[in-house]
């Protein structure tokens, strides 16, 4: 009983908790970025200690990264719950039973743990105790960020309230929000090449150093243990940093 109850509890798709697999996981990641930004730029185990910050902001990115990834999945999600409901329109169903082989379908297609999944339990079950579709959807919207299933909830409202024929205007909103998901997918397809090549970019200047260290290690010993040389290194650690975030932003265009 009480795994069904947590099934069906609300999700706020603005944040994120972290496992403890995934607090495991991140921390090392940071840890070894601390270990590895010290080691091209600083060669001092006292520097290390100053970037204690460092793990704080990268499990912050992770995080905030999730929420992003895990959003995109709902949304994708939703683009099949909105083909299984156009299909139940069209076989004569009501809007409400519509629901319910909609989340039919995308337990078959993804699993009873996806997300859009369980948000469809979650109205079947409100359903049933009178609480309106387009209530839950605007809610649903509301928590997920997601533009499309605010517009769709819009529409269901507005339809309820002009009257006229549901089935051929549920039928033209669907198709719409389909084509608009359909262009943000290829537009992502396209963005995805962009953001590998970003990436490489971003690995050469780190590769250039550690290159130089391994083939000339007396070349850059100027550089280390010295107060010059780590006012030199951290204005080009500052500026690399401040190009990466540049570059991530670039390719992170909403759309």
């Amino acid at each position: 009983m009480k795994k069904n109850r947590k099934k069906r509890e609300k999700t706020d798709y603005q944040t994120y908790h972290l496992s403890w697999q995934q607090w495991i996981q991140y921390t090392a990641e940071s840890v070894a970025l601390c270990a590895g930004i010290n080691y091209l730029f600083y060669k001092s185990p006292a520097v290390f200690l100053f970037m204690l910050p460092v793990p704080v902001w990268y499990i912050r990115q992770r995080r905030r990264q999730q929420i992003i990834l895990r959003k995109r999945r709902l949304q994708n999600q939703f683009k099949d719950a909105l083909n299984a409901i156009q299909v139940g329109i069209a076989s004569g169903y009501s809007l409400e039973n519509t629901v319910r082989e909609a989340r039919k379908d995308l337990e078959r297609i993804y699993s009873k743990e996806a997300e859009m999944t369980q948000e469809f339990a979650y109205m079947e079950s409100q359903i049933r105790h009178g609480v309106s579709l387009e209530e839950l959807l605007y809610d649903l919207g509301l928590r997920s960020g997601v533009e499309d299933i605010m517009n769709f909830s819009d529409v269901l409202i507005q339809s309820k309230k002009m009257g006229g024929n549901m089935r051929i205007v549920l039928q033209n909103c669907i198709t719409s929000i389909e084509e608009r998901l359909e262009v943000k997918k290829e537009i992502q397809a396209v963005l995805s090449s962009r953001k590998m090549e970003q990436k490489i970019m971003s690995v050469i200047p780190l590769g250039i150093i550690l290159y130089m260290q391994l083939t000339s290690p007396g070349f850059l010993d100027v550089l280390y243990g010295n107060e010059m040389g780590i006012c030199i290194m951290t204005a080009c650690l500052a500026l690399y940093f401040a190009a990466f975030q540049w570059g991530v932003r670039l390719t992170e265009i909403e759309v």
